[in-house]
């Protein structure tokens, strides 16, 4: 499906980010110089961020920054799919890509990347292909807008295709979308979702990746506690990971939440971690300020401890 154009032209995108302006700035100066510190300095440490996914999925870029500046979380993840109110896709041309990149930069929220759903299982060749050069292209618009990387997906085992042939598959796959996302300055981050997704997995799949700027992606998925343990599960995968990883409703006890902290923050790790939520709640606004609460709380265990 084409994207929109009357959705989203470069004035309309100026005359929307012009509305909530004094919004946006009034959420700016309550943070004080202090917020471009924090987005500005090299932090050595783990820090909460935000992808738009469902509870940002109706926020344009200025109510995306207005909301995140507020619940003082300052890295966002853009999901893609052509049906996000930010418009951040490929159709956007060369001017309304620098646009989008001067809105992030003239803030002190942090572009991390972008949420594809591209992935490297299908059995299908012309399949394989799309999605491959699919990637190429979203790590261009990654690049042009100013984000770090791309995130991707394994995705599934299906039954005519020995398991074998699918693992060799996605990692010949990744190679190639990883050396190309080189040529940007690019990570290609692959998230443990999908039947491939299981952590043990993907540390078969890295082990056939020569290229350093494939990383694994963790999606705090309460699999991930199955067979060994999680601290098992994790050291599995720890020398593969990004620099990003994905939360859920952090008040959900099914997942360890806090092991998953202590182990980062033990080994050192400084990415994003990013609240991926689509949990009805009657204001996403303030639900985001809670889980910053509760993130914070994490981390400030594992630093004591």
């Amino acid at each position: 499906m084409m994207f929109d154009r009357k959705e989203w032209s470069r004035r309309d995108l100026l005359s929307r980010s012009l509305s909530v302006t004094a919004g946006a700035v009034a959420a700016t100066t309550l943070t004080s110089c202090s917020v471009f510190r924090a987005k500005k300095e090299n932090v050595e440490r783990t820090r909460f961020g935000f992808t738009t996914y469902q509870w940002g999925k109706d926020w344009d870029i200025p109510t995306l920054i207005n909301n995140c500046l507020k619940a003082e979380v300052y890295g966002v993840e853009l999901r893609t799919s052509q049906s996000y109110a930010h418009g951040v896709e490929l159709e956007l041309t060369k001017p309304q890509r620098s646009e989008v990149k001067k809105r992030f930069e003239d803030s002190p929220l942090t572009l991390v990347g972008l949420a594809t759903s591209e992935r490297y299982d299908s059995p299908d060749a012309e399949e394989l292909k799309a999605a491959i050069e699919n990637t190429k292209a979203f790590i261009k618009l990654s690049r042009d807008v100013g984000g770090s990387g791309v995130r991707v997906f394994p995705n599934s085992f299906h039954k005519e295709v020995p398991r074998e042939k699918t693992i060799e598959q996605i990692a010949n796959s990744l190679n190639i979308v990883g050396a190309f996302a080189a040529n940007y300055g690019q990570q290609i981050r692959l998230e443990a979702h999908g039947n491939i997704g299981e952590l043990p997995t993907l540390r078969v799949i890295m082990d056939r990746v020569d290229q350093p700027s494939v990383r694994i992606k963790l999606n705090s998925d309460k699999r991930d506690t199955q067979g060994k343990g999680f601290e098992h599960n994790f050291k599995l995968v720890d020398d593969f990971l990004g620099d990003t990883l994905h939360l859920h409703n952090l008040k959900d006890k099914e997942f360890p939440y806090q092991l998953q902290m202590d182990l980062l923050v033990k080994m050192g790790w400084s990415g994003w971690q990013l609240l991926e939520v689509s949990d009805k709640v009657p204001d996403r606004a303030k639900a985001l300020i809670e889980q910053r609460q509760i993130w914070d709380r994490l981390l400030a265990n594992s630093l004591k401890a």
